[in-house]
């Protein structure tokens, strides 16, 4: 959840004031209350239209794993059915049943060892938060059951991930922090900051031969959430999913590479043993007994429909024809930024498709002026810094999703090497840094020399300058010539 302010910006009307809606209204309306009187339909829609106008546009937001494009006909099952309550499964038996055949679709794309007359077990959920929390659930309750059996505490049970948890893990490290009262290991399948996939296989090896020493039997969940959809069809021979059979859980996000708009995710557990039967709800006061699983209850069933027509339209051969083409078209991007011979790949080659990257010298510019500069061309490329001990390091990243095209890369490619050119022609933050403390030196060394007026004139002078520089780079930023 978003925390946020209604507190007033003082230089803004507390007013909304129309536009073309004045064609059917004319009384402003309040921005943190609620009117006293209704408006036009024609004008409630124009208002947030134009206030809308000033979004950035979500096929250029390159921060973002979400899936910003889908098909017109996806579109208009979404629409079809955005007044469905997920939850009401007697009402919408037709619904539930796509709901269940996703989580065995991609039970089954995960390797889950399941039988002929068997199903799988999952759940969908509103996103990979979500689906983490239940899991997390699921370890916790398991893990206190076999405690309080063992007439063992169970008051103090903790997680082993990787730090931040968007970072890359050492699996030997965090198999060495493994403890008799950790409910789970969670591996991360693309980490957020690089694409990385981190190295499920040998951490599996490490916790097995740890497991046999100390007679636990501590899991591992893998957070997918990026890389679920996108390790099954470009790398089919990597082994992180049920295929290992530590790995008791995996969450995934319909809305990422699951090419599904935002937002619905899921969570599969290897077998039914895995989730707990006490953590599931049957509730029946509408119609029926309806077992459930989930942190929200009322939830649209737009995005369920959609990740049904996702799979059955684009089966394994669409998808991955799909993640081949934003991998190629990754690789172009990437291939430009390293020929401008200024800039150092720091995402690796094996995972999701997205180019992270930092300036060889920061000395004179930063990442994040480079990240304003491409705001001018509509580009939204996002600038950080890295995770606890990388935080020296500052980098951009650009996901390719599937509606990045190749010429789209080559375009970013060309105006990214413009705004760095633009940037060397201005002064350095280095050299406005020295300006300000020369200015500060000569003014003391000459307080006690007579020269006040003199120092005065310089300061002043360097002042302006900087004025005339921050106006320019505004200017610049804002596409004034």
């Amino acid at each position: 959840m978003v925390l946020t302010t209604t507190i007033p910006d003082p230089r803004a009307s507390e007013m909304l004031h129309y536009t073309y809606a004045s064609r059917y209204a004319r009384a402003p309306v309040p921005k943190f209350k609620m009117p006293e009187n209704s408006i036009p339909k024609e004008a409630a829609y124009q208002i947030i239209n134009d206030e809308l106008m000033l979004d950035g546009t979500p096929r250029l937001n390159l921060a973002s794993f979400v899936t910003t494009w889908m098909e017109p006909e996806c579109e208009q099952l979404m629409m079809a059915s955005m007044n469905k309550n997920y939850v009401d499964m007697d009402e919408y038996p037709v619904t539930t049943e796509l709901q269940n055949r996703c989580v065995n679709m991609i039970a089954h794309l995960f390797n889950a060892p399941i039988g002929e007359a068997e199903t799988a077990v999952g759940v969908g959920t509103v996103g990979s938060s979500e689906a983490i929390m239940l899991a997390g659930l699921a370890f916790k309750r398991k893990w206190q059951a076999k405690r309080k059996s063992e007439g063992k505490p169970y008051d103090k049970p903790n997680i082993v991930t990787g730090a931040n948890v968007q970072v890359v893990m050492n699996p030997v490290k965090a198999v060495e922090m493994v403890d008799e009262n950790t409910i789970c290991v969670a591996a991360i399948l693309g980490s957020t900051l690089t694409g990385e996939f981190e190295n499920v296989k040998l951490l599996h090896e490490l916790l097995t031969k740890k497991n046999k020493e100390t007679g636990w039997d501590t899991p591992i969940h893998v957070d997918a959430a990026s890389g679920g959809f996108i390790a099954p069809f470009l790398y089919p021979d990597l082994e992180w999913d049920f295929r290992l059979p530590l790995v008791k859980s995996i969450n995934v996000s319909g809305h990422k590479y699951g090419l599904v708009y935002p937002g619905v995710g899921w969570v599969v557990w290897r077998t039914q043993e895995d989730l707990p039967e006490e953590l599931v709800f049957h509730i029946n006061y509408l119609g029926s007994d309806q077992p459930t699983f989930t942190l929200n209850f009322s939830k649209g069933s737009s995005q369920i429909i959609a990740q049904y027509y996702q799979l059955i339209r684009l089966g394994f051969e669409g998808y991955k024809n799909i993640m081949e083409n934003c991998m190629a078209n990754a690789r172009v991007l990437k291939e430009g930024i390293e020929k401008m011979g200024r800039f150092d790949i720091v995402s690796k080659d094996v995972g999701v498709p997205l180019v992270a990257f930092s300036l060889k010298d920061s000395s004179k510019h930063t990442v994040f002026e480079i990240s304003d500069s491409l705001r001018r061309f509509g580009w939204i490329v996002p600038a950080y810094t890295m995770a606890p001990d990388a935080q020296h390091i500052a980098v951009l990243r650009i996901v390719v999703r599937e509606d990045f095209s190749r010429s789209l890369a080559e375009r970013l490619v060309a105006d990214i090497d413009r705004v760095v050119k633009e940037l060397d022609t201005l002064p350095s933050r280095e050299s406005t840094k020295a300006a300000h403390i020369t200015a500060i030196d000569e003014e003391t060394q000459s307080a006690d020399g007579g020269g006040e007026m003199h120092v005065k004139k310089r300061v002043k002078e360097t002042k302006e300058v900087i004025a005339h520089w921050r106006r320019f780079v505004e200017g610049r930023k804002a596409g004034v010539c």
